[in-house]
Formats: structure tokens, sequence, C-alpha cells
């Protein structure tokens, strides 16, 4: 009767612990995906932003935890279409964002140039570092030599220019010894698809989910 009451407690153990990894395995599903973008129509001109959610893999936030300072790099664009020839870009945005760990104060740091931002959870730093912002493009650089002609065709309803969103983490910023494993374990492989959506007269002033 002992015996089938061991095996009986080690069954449900078996069990909990499968439950447990299943559960986590969903939770904890890393990655960089895009969650919200738009093109927004201001005094300035016309400005991208785009949300991330970035979810770490525990390889990687074990490495943050351990003092490595994770660089992410997104880019944002607004590229004019052309029947004649490839799209070209009209104006591109390169950002590039530190986020570290301070075993002292127990403190999560994202830095941008000499900003800087201090979290006490990690899951709020990551939901900061993923919104990412690019400057207004002024329509007359959207408009040919100045003259109205994006403004023309946006009010005809012409899909004359398109936004494109991205995001990573540059594992070539990382110390050299961790760069030969990164570039090979696909737990640093956290990269987000393209991402691109149509500027449209009705839709300049909305935001696009994917």
């Amino acid at each position: 009767m002992r015996c089938c009451t061991n095996k009986l407690e080690w069954f449900h153990r078996t069990v909990l612990v499968i439950g447990l990894c299943l559960c986590s395995s969903i939770v904890c599903a890393e990655g960089i995906v895009i969650s919200k973008a738009e093109a927004r129509l201001t005094d300035e001109g016309y400005q991208l932003s785009a949300d991330f959610d970035i979810q770490l893999s525990p390889t990687v936030e074990t490495a943050l935890k351990h003092g490595v300072t994770l660089y992410f790099v997104s880019e944002l664009a607004i590229n004019r279409s052309r029947w004649y020839w490839m799209d070209t870009d009209v104006a591109r945005d390169e950002q590039s964002a530190k986020l570290s760990f301070n075993a002292l104060t127990q403190q999560y740091r994202i830095t941008r140039g000499s900003l800087f931002q201090s979290f006490n959870d990690l899951k709020d730093a990551l939901t900061v570092l993923g919104h990412q912002v690019a400057p207004p493009v002024p329509v007359a650089l959207l408009d040919k030599n100045g003259g109205g002609y994006f403004s023309r065709l946006l009010k005809k309803g012409s899909e004359c220019c398109s936004a494109f969103a991205q995001m990573e983490l540059d594992v070539t910023q990382l110390p050299k010894p961790l760069q030969v494993n990164a570039l090979t374990n696909e737990d640093w492989n956290l990269k987000s698809e393209p991402y691109r959506w149509v500027i449209q007269p009705g839709a300049v002033d909305k935001e696009t989910q994917p």
C-alpha cells in the first residue's frame, strides 16, 4: 500500500513539473514583436513611432543580471514608391539604446546617448525601451520639389509612401567571449520581423496595429 502511495505522489509531482514547464514556455516566449505603429501628422511634419514587445530569453536575462550590457537598435523609415524603379528612402532614423543592470542598487538602466532612466522592475524597463519615436519628417521632403506633390497624391488616395519599423538586439556589441556563442545560439536571436504599412490620408493620424 505504501508503494502505491509513493508511486501516486511521484506521478503527481511529475505532472506538476510538466505543467509548470509548459506554462513557463507559454508565458516566457522570448523575442521582439511589434504591437503598435503609427505615422502621425504634426505641425513639424510626419512623425513615426512604434511599440515593440520585448521578451528576453532566460539566457539573455541571466547575462544581463551578471553585468552584461545589452544594446538594442531600432529603425523607423518612410519610403516613397516609384513605379519605374525601386522604392527609395525619404527618411530613415536609427536609434541605439543600452540596457544594463546594477547589482548594487538592484536597478535596471536604459541609456540613450547622455540620457538615462532607472527602473526597479525589468518589465517596466523593457516597456520603455520598446517605445521608439523618430524625429518628424518635414512634408517638404515628401513632396516632389516641395510643390505639394505628396499631399495631392494623398488626397487622391494614392499609396505613394510606406513606413517601416524594426528592432533587434545587436550581438556585435556584446563582449568578445560572448559574441561567438551569441551568433550560434538561438537564445540570443532577438529580432522583430520587418513591419511595413502604407501611409494613407485617412489613417495618417491613427495608429496601426499588426
